[in-house]
């Protein structure tokens, strides 16, 4: 059964998570977000500290590199491992600030895709090296199984053909997991994901976007033309399963939905947190006995959305609780994806209005995260998609059923 309160075992990293979210990102945030497409030499060091703490077993770190699949025997016990402690360190770290959590070395999503699919021999080949992910393509956003970038097997290699667009932290990353089909006829269940060396002929960076917020973070473009990819970096089984479908790349966003849910939740709870500073220091205090009616109408609408922040933390909680004990939780991470990200979107932007001229004017935090909270309801699967899915899996409906 899951515990409502953090794990003993994660208190140390959960507080020094926070810590560097205090000292490290926010005196920087603002600092990153003006400065577009330039790395933070700041978070070089954090990273290498970040690599000690995981190599000497301290329990999956707080980036994203840390979640993955349980590779330990199932003793019927409950066990709060790396999914858990990955969330809990994210949700700190971007209380700080999301685009620096995701422009940080060797801590990207691709890593988690690695950790969730990929052999022995892969995890060991790959460890210490940074992974970005490309899965959306020009005309092929929230449906992934629409993918239209090729992998042709020819003899030890596969060549993959197509574009790629929306990478996080592309620009940077050693490795990049490639979505591609093998067969187009086939429909999803040839979708498979392939890990990209930075260098390969063929693999071009296009450009870097600028975009509306987590401006730390570099999104890239990528046009992949004939690109040699050694067989044995194909993550997954390379057989072409109609029945089971898209199940096996799709595992990846199992573990990575919820880390995306840590990532909204941090930044909800910073939103609420300084606004609740902001309007005590306006002569407004949230007063917890009275009903929300009897209150000011800024402390009435602090009430209603610190409710939505609890019942999205806690989903997300759950969602990688279930992680760590075997159970599927594909449902479970899409509802923490779908809420947490509107709760996030919703908080920021109220935020804002209740603060005015604060809320709105860059000499607070919240303008720069009303922004950065919009990526949170987007990447990973959009909000509407989310939805679909959960009415899918509620209902029993395969994806032909109901679109």
């Amino acid at each position: 059964m899951i515990s409502l309160e953090t794990p003993r075992k994660f208190t140390g990293l959960v507080a020094q998570a926070h810590q560097v979210a205090a000292q490290m990102f926010r005196p920087i945030s603002r600092k990153y977000d003006r400065a577009e497409h330039a790395e933070p030499k700041e978070l070089l060091m954090l990273a290498s500290l970040l690599d000690g703490v995981n190599a000497g077993g301290g329990g999956g770190g707080a980036g994203a590199a840390g979640a993955g699949r349980e590779r330990t025997s199932d003793t019927g016990e409950n066990r709060n491992g790396s999914n858990l402690s990955t969330v809990l360190g994210i949700i700190e770290l971007c209380w700080g600030d999301v685009g620096l959590l995701l422009g940080m070395p060797r801590q990207g999503l691709g890593n988690s895709a690695i950790a969730a699919v990929a052999n022995d021999e892969q995890l060991a080949r790959f460890k210490g090296r940074w992974a970005a992910m490309a899965i959306t393509e020009p005309g092929t956003g929230s449906d992934s199984a629409n993918i239209r970038t090729t992998a042709r097997l020819d003899g030890d290699h596969y060549v993959l053909n197509g574009e790629k667009i929306y990478v996080t932290s592309g620009a940077r990353a050693d490795l990049v997991v490639v979505w591609a089909t093998l067969d187009r006829n086939v429909g999803r269940a040839a979708i498979k994901s392939f890990v990209v060396e930075k260098g390969t002929p063929g693999f071009e960076l296009a450009r870097l976007e600028h975009k509306l917020g987590i401006r730390a973070s570099d999104t890239a473009a990528f046009v992949l033309k004939d690109v040699r990819v050694p067989k044995e970096n194909l993550l997954g089984t390379p057989e072409v399963n109609v029945e089971k479908g898209f199940a096996g790349v799709m595992q990846t966003f199992d573990n990575t939905r919820p880390l995306v849910a840590g990532m909204a939740v941090g930044l909800t709870r910073a939103c609420l947190e300084r606004t609740r500073d902001l309007l005590k220091g306006a002569g407004v205090e949230i007063d917890y006995s009275k009903p929300a009616r009897l209150q000011h109408a800024a402390a009435a609408e602090m009430l209603r959305m610190e409710a939505d922040y609890e019942a999205a933390r806690l989903l997300t909680l759950q969602a990688a609780w279930m992680a760590d004990n075997r159970q599927p939780n594909s449902l479970q991470a899409s509802m923490a994806k779908a809420k947490a990200g509107r709760t996030c979107v919703d908080v920021a932007l109220k935020c804002v209005e209740l603060c005015g001229v604060a809320g709105y004017s860059e000499d607070e935090l919240l303008e720069k995260w009303a922004r950065d909270a919009k990526i949170l309801d987007i990447f990973e699967g959009t909000q509407q998609i989310q939805l679909l899915i959960i009415a899918r899996r509620l209902l029993g409906k395969s994806s032909a059923e109901l679109k």
